[in-house]
């Protein structure tokens, strides 16, 4: 019995990775814990001693060796106490074995539970391990199970060493993106939370850190640093606006990310379901920065109240909707990008 529960420990080591050290410990808390359910006088003076080389676990109950027995879970006749060693004496503790297979059949369904729950809790420490070092990252995923109901979708992580599974809740997808079984996609971890029933993976397609990240992999001179993404304001599925500045003199932020015949937008385009991508060119100066941001507009003037995060910005009057944008989008995109309250006026309200 003993050489079959450690080949069973040995397997779950190869399989899920739980050590052995582990498991040996929470199957010597099990065993413990059964023991004190059949001997509800039992105190603290109970532990167990596995010896993985002999693959045996050995467990025992330490007792007061006295004259007169009162209490049989913590005390021991001198007698008796003989029987184990001839040197003891009165006021000896000894370490008496316990045999485990007398357990009762509720102690023994205790015990397999608090197993079963040590490795529950040693999976999702693992998961949450590998996770929490992935906080803001792409990973690729494939659709495993589509949730008809809450139009959820269960993923399989490509590459998990944990082959674990995640969930992307409908309000994290993209509209109007259908994912089918059998898809593959990109999704940012937005954050790694420790919940009740173990860690919780909150990931995202909508998030602006995917496309942050699409940048980075697509174009080199953000990876390296020479190109800086300052800001992002997205609208899922729709529009998003990204900033962008060189910090060499020689390299073209803008020329960087849309790449040669513009194969790296293109790409990242591709990912987002055909997502319109608005790349600027970032500036310190407020007024500058806010008329690359309303781009594909034509901005006449910007006046700015740096300390009120305000501004009014008059565009030509044939712009005005484009500047607007279709229900507000461009201007509501820009105002995010930039962080001050955009307000758009044509030229002739300035004339009036």
């Amino acid at each position: 019995m003993n050489a079959e529960f450690f080949t069973a420990i040995e397997l779950i080591e190869k399989e899920k990775g739980i050590p052995q050290s582990y498991m040996l410990e929470k199957v010597g808390q099990a065993l413990i814990t059964a023991y004190k359910r059949d001997h509800v006088g039992a105190v603290d003076n109970v532990f167990v001693e596995p010896i993985p080389e002999k693959k045996k676990i050995k467990m025992y109950v330490q007792k007061t060796v006295v004259e007169v027995v009162e209490n049989i879970d913590t005390e021991i006749s001198l007698e008796d106490a003989m029987k184990i060693s001839k040197r003891v004496h009165l006021g000896d503790t000894v370490n008496v074995e316990v045999v485990t297979k007398n357990f009762g059949r509720i102690a023994a369904q205790t015990a397999k539970q608090v197993i079963i729950q040590g490795i529950r809790e040693a999976e999702r420490g693992m998961i949450l391990q590998e996770f929490s070092s992935k906080e803001h990252e792409l990973l690729n995923a494939q659709v495993s199970r589509v949730d008809p109901t809450s139009g959820g979708v269960v993923l399989e992580i490509i590459g998990s060493a944990e082959k674990a599974d995640a969930y992307l809740s409908a309000k994290e997808q993209v509209p109007g993106e259908v994912l089918a079984v059998g898809d593959r996609i990109k999704i940012y971890v937005v954050e790694v939370r420790k919940a009740l029933k173990g860690p919780q993976v909150v990931i995202s397609r909508t998030h602006p850190g995917l496309v942050r990240r699409l940048f980075e992999i697509e174009v080199p001179e953000i990876h390296d640093g020479t190109v800086e993404v300052k800001s992002i304001s997205r609208e899922a599925g729709s529009r998003t606006k990204i900033a962008v500045w060189s910090n060499d003199e020689n390299v073209d932020p803008i020329g960087a990310c849309v790449g040669p015949r513009g194969a790296r937008v293109a790409a990242i385009v591709d990912e987002l379901r055909g997502e319109k991508i608005d790349i600027v060119k970032y500036s310190e100066n407020p007024a500058e920065y806010i008329a690359a941001a309303l781009s594909p507009a034509d901005v006449v003037e910007v006046t700015v109240d740096e300390e009120a995060r305000t501004c009014r910005v008059l565009v030509p009057d044939d712009q005005l909707s484009l500047a607007i944008g279709k229900e507000g989008q461009n201007a509501r995109l820009s105002a995010k990008l930039t962080g001050f309250k955009i307000d758009i006026k044509p030229v002739s309200a300035r004339e009036e």
